[in-house]
């Protein structure tokens, strides 16, 4: 593959200038079996790609529209058709910001459909301050992670941040902003303050949790070793063995624990409290955690379901315990890592 320079697929409608180019893709198919020519146009449409003329279709020119386009070449061939596809600076009877435009267009279609719901949402927003508030909390909860979703997939190909695109994640970011208030205001007596907890209390502790770790587990023994006790040790049992232990050793992410989850908090979220930590990428780890831990959807963070994956595979592999809760530490380090710059 060509050696390019990989764009910021949000680039500003109007930063036309320092553009590299476009890549133009020409295929033609059998007619039959229609499977074969509507499986291409669905690859095209998810890519992002628009119909520029004929079966001519554009893309912004980065590596991975370079490499979409190698394998489609290759697809469309293994289905009898013909492809090419090249790349070109500018187009001479299309000046770069007709082809934004035409982007942007295309684009705003898919918003449309989404606008529909958010206006709706907006129309019933003010049930929340009559009737039934639970009922219509709990349902405006869930379209509002539905609608994220939606919006997501389709600015996954909003190459240019479109003005559309903008003032509608704005409207869907007000509308969550209310709906967490009301679940915030209704929520916050049932939640328990995290006591403040010195370091000095806990050093050259053996920290003892569940058998098989996972998520929660293996990323607050990160947390405990890297922030709280470097010299830490760790001891998995049966939950019924748990308690009682000696004074060397803490509890956690277990029932009646030490350190375990408190209201809508995770064990890793509590321990963050506990002893104070600061640090931005740690919070932003806790997000993660909290989302795969809790499930309550409070968070949308995309990184969240490959790192569960890569957990899982963990789990599949790893048979000892031990071993298993210092491989999912180390996963947790390289997440750090990538965040903390």
């Amino acid at each position: 593959m060509r050696n390019l320079t990989k764009r910021d697929k949000k680039t500003p409608q109007n930063d036309v200038d320092n553009r590299q180019g476009w890549l133009l893709f020409f295929y033609s198919i059998p007619s039959k079996p229609v499977s074969g020519r509507m499986k291409i146009w669905r690859k095209l449409a998810r890519a992002g790609a628009v119909q520029l003329k004929g079966a001519v279709y554009i893309l912004p020119l980065t590596d991975e529209h370079y490499e979409f386009f190698q394998w489609l070449v290759s697809e469309v061939e293994s289905l009898g058709g013909e492809a090419a596809f090249t790349s070109v600076g500018k187009i001479d009877s299309m000046p770069d910001k007709d082809i934004i435009d035409f982007f942007a267009t295309r684009r705003n279609e898919e918003y449309q459909a989404i606008t529909r719901t958010v206006e709706d949402m907006e129309t019933r927003i003010n049930s929340l301050r009559k009737g039934s508030r639970s009922q219509n909390l709990k349902h405006l909860s869930e379209q509002i992670t539905k609608v994220y979703r939606s919006f997501e997939e389709v600015q996954k190909t909003d190459f240019f941040l479109s003005s559309k695109g903008k003032a509608l994640r704005a409207r869907i970011d007000t509308l969550n902003a209310v709906i967490k208030g009301f679940s915030d205001t209704r929520s916050a007596k049932g939640i328990p303050s995290v006591v403040r907890k010195r370091l000095e209390d806990y050093q050259g502790k053996i920290w003892v949790s569940r058998k098989k770790p996972f998520v929660d587990r293996m990323s607050s023994a990160w947390l405990i070793r890297r922030f709280i006790d470097r010299s830490a040790s760790f001891y998995l049992v049966d939950e019924k063995e748990v308690a009682p232990f000696k004074k060397d050793h803490v509890t956690f992410d277990v029932s009646g624990g030490v350190f375990t989850h408190m209201g809508d908090l995770c064990t890793f979220e509590t321990l963050v409290r506990a002893f104070g930590i600061k640090d931005k990428a740690v919070r932003k780890i806790a997000e993660i955690v909290h989302e795969l831990d809790i499930k309550d959807e409070k968070y949308r963070n995309p990184e969240a379901a490959g790192i569960k994956e890569m957990l899982s595979g963990l789990r599949k592999a790893v048979k000892d315990d031990i071993e298993l809760l210092e491989k999912g530490m180390s996963v947790f380090e390289m997440v750090y890592r990538s965040k903390a710059g």
